[in-house]
């Protein structure tokens, strides 16, 4: 017996000072939208502001700088195209959805800012072989980077909220590009400090770091990207929670496989529960249904859980022998039992252990016809001798 339950989810949870905030599906792409339109304004300020006050005031760190706040504005360029595309409804072709476009935009934001932050470094390695030449940073490029440190800490700020209420993983890796950003701006103001303060070598020290910070953020996206693209499952942590959540409801007896992915920032889970092997298919499909409503409640990040229901741990069974369909098992009573058939009013299969039971109804009547049933008693034992994939067949009388 098994049975297959699916359901997904159409808003969102989030948890703030204790209370549950819903935000309806088609409010997510608006507040993604938002967020991002909000970084690349802000970026493009950044970008200008730096590289033009880094040429005026000769700060090779602050002109790395504005290239990492360009390479935001990349990204949030990436993140509105794939908030847009990865918005849209589920279809034919993409029955899951299309949230791993999002994915795909994380993955090709992280490659390019390996290479740009691989640019920024060797860029200015070149140049610490002609010390000589190196600028010398004033007052007003120190001033420009404390002014990029606040404006890249409240973009984080922002956008880490917006990507907590919508569970956008690459919400918040652009909320901790922005946050790189602040971080590097504080090595470039340290930099440029020491620049004037005597140690000319500050500045462009300074810029290999910023650059070494973009390497490392592109890598991460990368990585985290990846393994989303190739079905990692859920972190450990995780998934023995849904584990013992499972096991905790009532009427599961076991689990035999459960599988978790993500799809962009939602989690999709595959569970095989063992059930009381006799109870009938209404009861396992309502257990089914518990699991799967339990899961979704709990967890806000599952948004779609499929259940299928077994009797027992069925995943080495039948391997090597088909077993009977009701149709063969009817083939053989006929077959077996001509003179019971009369008399039968349903039968009952069971698929237990790589064999069968088989449970015959028959009217309490006929249990007072003894001759009759000593030969369906003896007919029974010679089919159970003759078909090895029936381990017994049980007679049930039942009363009008």
């Amino acid at each position: 017996m098994s049975h297959a339950h699916s359901h997904g989810k159409a808003h969102s949870h989030s948890h703030s000072h204790g209370k549950d905030t819903e935000v309806l599906a088609p409010d997510l792409a608006k507040l993604k939208r938002r967020a991002s339109y909000v970084g690349a304004c802000m970026n493009i300020l950044q970008t200008l502001i730096k590289i033009t006050f880094g040429i005026l005031g000769q700060s090779a760190a602050l002109i790395a700088d504005g290239i990492h706040s360009l390479s935001d504005l990349m990204s949030d360029a990436l993140v509105i195209t794939a908030v847009r595309l990865g918005s849209r409804e589920a279809d034919t072709e993409h029955p899951y959805g299309h949230r791993r476009f999002e994915t795909i935009a994380a993955v090709i934001l992280g490659g390019s800012l390996v290479v740009i932050g691989g640019g920024i470094g060797w860029s200015v390695f070149e140049r610490l072989t002609e010390p000589e030449k190196l600028p010398v940073p004033n007052e007003l490029s120190l001033a420009i980077t404390a002014v990029s440190i606040l404006l890249n800490e409240w973009l984080y700020q922002y956008t880490k909220r917006i990507a907590k209420i919508t569970r956008s993983k690459l919400l918040l890796a652009n909320a901790w590009h922005q946050r790189s950003d602040a971080f590097s701006s504080i090595v470039v103001m340290i930099g440029i400090g020491a620049v004037m303060l005597g140690y000319p070598l500050a500045d462009a020290v300074a810029a290999i770091i910023v650059a070494l910070l973009v390497i490392k953020i592109g890598l991460n996206l990368v990585v985290e990207g990846v393994k989303e693209l190739v079905d990692t499952a859920l972190p450990a942590e995780l998934v023995a929670e849904i584990h013992h959540t499972i096991m905790h409801i009532d009427g599961v007896e076991n689990i035999h496989l459960l599988r978790t992915r993500y799809m962009g920032e939602d989690a999709l889970i595959d569970a095989h529960i063992i059930v009381d092997p006799r109870i009938s298919v209404s009861e396992g499909h309502r257990i089914g249904d518990m699991v799967r409503d339990e899961l979704i409640q709990r967890f806000d990040d599952v948004m779609e859980v499929l259940v299928h229901v077994d009797p027992e741990n069925d995943e080495a069974l039948f391997e090597d022998v088909k077993p009977l369909t009701r149709v063969n098992v009817q083939t053989l009573l006929t077959q077996h039992l001509p003179d019971l058939l009369p008399y039968l009013e349903d039968f009952r299969i069971h698929y237990l252990n790589q064999q069968i039971e088989i449970e015959l109804i028959v009217p309490f009547s006929l249990a007072m016809q003894t001759d009759l049933l000593e030969d369906i008693n003896a007919t029974i034992q010679h089919v159970k001798q003759d078909v090895p994939q029936i381990k017994t067949i049980f007679l049930f009388f039942k009363k009008s």
